[in-house]
């Protein structure tokens, strides 16, 4: 069964072929993943590698955990299983009622 990892502190010029060559020197990687940022592309300083077995991954774990890559000491773990994200906003909750605010001089009646 293949088995995510967290691979984090990584150096923005590192590539998928980077994570994937080092990896691969203990067992079988299946993905790799860098991720970026959605509006410049740029790495945002951690990725996910699947390895093959379990095996693989402890031992990748063992021993690329404070390896140095292009002057930056990896963090390596077993990734945590995602937690589900609301869809976005979440409109009317943040404690305010979705009616007429009372603000300014709106809706009030000047008297003669």
């Amino acid at each position: 069964m293949a088995t995510k990892l967290f691979v984090g502190n990584l150096p923005f010029n590192a590539t998928t072929a980077d994570l994937e060559a080092l990896f691969g020197q203990v067992g079988t990687v299946s993905s790799v993943n860098i991720i970026t940022d959605k509006f410049t592309g740029r790495s945002r300083g951690f990725g996910f590698v699947e390895m093959g077995s379990s095996q693989d991954a402890q031992t990748a774990i063992e021993r690329f955990n404070g390896h140095e890559l292009h002057g930056r000491a990896l963090t390596v773990n077993e990734a945590k299983p995602q937690e589900p994200r609301s869809g976005g906003r979440s409109f009317g909750s943040g404690g305010r009622s979705s009616g007429f605010r009372g603000s300014g001089s709106r809706g009030r009646r000047e008297r003669s």
